[in-house]
């Protein structure tokens, strides 16, 4: 039986491959004669009774999801066209996506009902615009971002005169970042001070699902839920008094930005092996190339394996994120080269810096300065955005501004 529009059609709705669920006709049309109707009716014990959970989401359904402004902490949860260009508002089915991820396993299969009316635009919808949008989730429970690429570790340790330890090539390196006060993907990068070394750090993260202390890394990948990409931002010229105090970062990692929209791995097709995205990461910087690192390539740890060290002694709550860490190709066994000069370039500016000082005894690439710009995209095989752009501008912070 061919799937259906979900507001149409009547008696079975095919969800995914070998999985219907019986769709009451009161849900069914309730988005065209109201979302209240439609919201009172999935939270009924009709569609509860009714669901069948024989579906393991994230295989066969395909999510764009995100959180628009309006003036909460939370936002708004919205669905977003393919193409990146509509959106309709799923806040009837899951008023946040905290909210959603909480109850995913009910919520997800109506989410990829409402996604499919969108794609048939037989659903109401607006223009999608990034620069309304918050970070998919812009608060959440845990964040903790990994070093699955070795090659960074290892430049930007050298850059501050620290030897990597040959436990980092099979224990991967983690820490726990602020997560109360995520940026927006177009909000500024608001610091007080140059000097800090202010720097981007382009890299991908997973959200999850409940995951229980002491997963194994195929219980770790079952529970992803949704990708996205990050900036990491790291002031570099406070890191290393920071680290010497021996308890990790914290001044030197100010809020991260996520993109405008977060995707369920099936979403990227064949690029995503089920632990690694298999596409170049583009990072500009004041509208140059900057970084064309492959996310697939140079990664000693994959994204499961980091979900899984995460929960090695703890469990991980539904809406934690996991990041790789930056994103960074050693490439024919050396450092990498440049853009310009045909390499795959770097996601972060302490690399170059620290590849300056190989070859010529200091760095001639600055940190980010007031005015500077950067962007934060990956695109699929045809060229076309999949989690739309983080493109932020670093500003000056102006006590009472």
């Amino acid at each position: 039986m061919e799937a259906r529009d979900p507001f149409r059609s009547t008696g079975k709705l095919k969800l995914v491959s070998g999985t219907t669920e019986w769709i009451p006709a009161r849900i069914r049309f309730a988005h065209l004669a109201g979302m209240t109707a439609m919201r009172d009716a999935l939270r009924s014990n009709v569609v509860a009774d009714t669901y069948k959970q024989t579906m393991t989401f994230g295989r066969g359904n395909n999510l764009k999801l995100a959180t628009l402004k309006n003036g909460t902490r939370d936002g708004r949860l919205v669905l977003v066209s393919r193409d990146l260009t509509r959106y309709t508002d799923a806040s009837f089915l899951a008023p946040t996506l905290q909210a959603a991820l909480d109850d995913w396993a009910r919520i997800a299969p109506h989410l990829a009902a409402l996604a499919e009316s969108l794609e048939h635009s037989s659903v109401p919808a607006e223009r999608f615009h990034e620069h309304e949008a918050m970070s998919p989730l812009p608060r959440a429970y845990q964040w903790a971002d990994g070093s699955a690429y070795v090659n960074h570790v290892e430049l930007v340790r050298k850059a501050r005169g620290a030897e990597l330890p040959e436990s980092f090539w099979s224990d991967p390196l983690m820490y726990q970042g602020g997560s109360d006060s995520f940026l927006g993907p177009r909000d500024p990068i608001v610091m007080a001070d140059e000097a800090w070394g202010i720097d981007m750090e382009g890299e991908v993260a997973v959200i999850v699902d409940d995951v229980s202390a002491g997963a194994s890394v195929e219980e770790a990948r079952d529970a992803i839920r949704l990708i996205m990409l990050v900036n990491d931002v790291s002031l570099r010229g406070l890191i290393p008094a920071e680290l010497a105090k021996g308890f990790g970062f914290f001044q030197s990692k100010p809020s991260s930005a996520f993109s405008p929209v977060a995707v369920t791995p099936d979403e990227l097709g064949d690029a995503w092996d089920g632990g690694k995205i298999h596409l170049p990461l583009c990072v500009d910087l004041n509208g140059k190339p900057f970084g064309r690192a492959n996310a697939g390539i140079d990664m000693t740890f994959d994204l499961p394996t980091l979900v899984a060290h995460a929960a090695k002694t703890r469990p991980l709550c539904a809406g934690s994120i996991i990041g790789s860490g930056t994103v960074s190709n050693k490439l024919d066994g050396g450092p990498g080269k440049p853009v310009a000069e045909g390499g795959a370039g770097y996601s972060c500016i302490a690399e170059i810096r620290m590849i300056e000082t190989i070859k010529s005894g200091k760095p001639e690439t600055p940190f980010m300065r007031f005015g500077d710009v950067v962007r934060i995209e990956m695109k699929d095989k045809a060229g076309h955005s999949i989690f739309g752009a983080i493109e932020q501008t670093v500003q000056k912070y102006e006590k009472g501004a």
